[in-house]
């Protein structure tokens, strides 16, 4: 029988990952009606104003599966065919074969074969997502800029291909998700944001959740800290910038309890159908932005490779702000952490990323919470 939640151990773990270096931290576990929230550190290291469990937090890429949702709704509903062609509904974003033989299901599980933009939205991160050669400095130069999306889908559309579309392992790419972002302006008729907003957070009830279209975020929230692998010396606060660069890929603001109460809803069948959560639950290899081959689902991965039946959920990155939401399969556990600081690891002479005390203390957290020996450490 699972124990319950040990509160004494994940306060101690949570203390542990500020320790280790991370300025603040903040993660909610649940386990059936037990709830625990706990805050490490500090918003501001200039201040020294503390994390509090109700801030609100850049969450990064976890957007990807309320965006992946919002489409699987329109698939229900019959607007969208998941195995249809995108060029059937975006024909001068992806024209050609390329729009014929990429499908919806290939945008979402990133198996369309399409490049990242970021390296030439922001110039000083070329070669990304390999850091050695690149440099924060467009972070800095892009801080105020509002992009135009669709600009950005062509810069990944006209950039070489990984691949052929639908050929494994894929590569996990915003260019897919941003195209996502179009795809459901057109059937919808409403902005990406409005629609994920109206169809997604609203009827979950999020209440600390939304797509901001400026750089500020409402409500309480920390200051968020980009070392870019240490070639930002001390730290630099992000928490003002426009997230125009990522939208409906990556600019979700939310709180650690909002994330876990998405994620039991969408693990219960009450966001999408059952029939969409089977589907979103068949995964591909995939090589994430840290080089790593995953499962990948649609919006959706095993946190455990070694156990699908374990763990599933998303991690997420913007520029200084991290997050990472998970659940067990049957919804009886789930936590949510996230942190102020990103890109922490230094890199060695051939530009891999060097371990950090932070690494292994967030891997404690994560068992901690999850009530695990081994594993549930991406």
């Amino acid at each position: 029988m699972e124990k319950s939640l040990d509160t004494a151990e994940l306060d101690a773990a949570l203390e542990n990952v500020h320790r280790a270096g991370m300025p603040g931290v903040v993660a909610e576990v649940r386990d059936g009606d037990q709830v625990w929230r706990g805050a490490a550190g500090v918003a501001d290291t200039a201040t020294g104003r503390p994390m509090t469990v109700g801030m609100r937090h850049r969450v990064g890429s976890i957007t990807k599966t309320f965006t992946a949702a919002a489409v699987l709704q329109q698939v229900e509903a019959g607007r969208i065919g998941l195995d249809a062609p995108i060029g059937r509904y975006l024909p001068d974003l992806v024209p050609g074969e390329r729009g014929d033989a990429i499908t919806v299901r290939m945008l979402i599980d990133h198996t369309s074969g399409l490049a990242e933009y970021l390296p030439y939205a922001y110039p000083s991160l070329k070669g990304f997502p390999v850091p050695s050669g690149t440099g924060p400095q467009s972070l800095d130069d892009h801080r105020f800029t509002t992009f135009d999306r669709r600009e950005l889908i062509g810069m990944g559309v006209g950039a070489p291909a990984s691949g052929p579309p639908g050929a494994t392992p894929g590569l996990y790419s915003n260019t897919n998700y941003l195209l996502l972002g179009e795809l459901l302006e057109h059937v919808t008729g409403m902005t990406a944001e409005k629609c994920i907003t109206r169809n997604v957070i609203e009827p979950a009830g999020l209440r600390d959740t939304e797509l901001p279209a400026g750089p500020h975020i409402d409500g309480p929230h920390p200051r968020m800290y980009e070392s870019w692998f240490g070639m930002i010396d001390p730290p630099r606060d992000y928490s003002v910038f426009d997230m125009s660069w990522v939208t409906p890929a990556a600019s979700l603001v939310s709180t650690v309890a909002d994330l876990n109460r998405f994620f039991g809803l969408l693990l219960a069948g009450e966001i999408v159908s059952r029939s969409s959560l089977e589907q979103m639950r068949r995964t591909v290899p995939v090589v994430s932005q840290e080089r790593k081959t995953i499962d990948y689902g649609l919006g959706l991965y095993p946190m455990d490779s070694s156990d699908p039946d374990g763990f599933w959920g998303h991690g997420g990155s913007a520029w200084g702000a991290g997050a990472l939401a998970m659940i067990r399969a049957d919804g009886g556990r789930q936590m949510a952490v996230a942190v102020n600081l990103q890109r922490w690891n230094t890199l060695d002479a051939t530009g891999k990323p060097q371990p950090h005390p932070i690494d292994d203390a967030l891997k404690a957290l994560y068992q901690a919470a999850m009530n695990l020996k081994a594993g549930a450490s991406k």
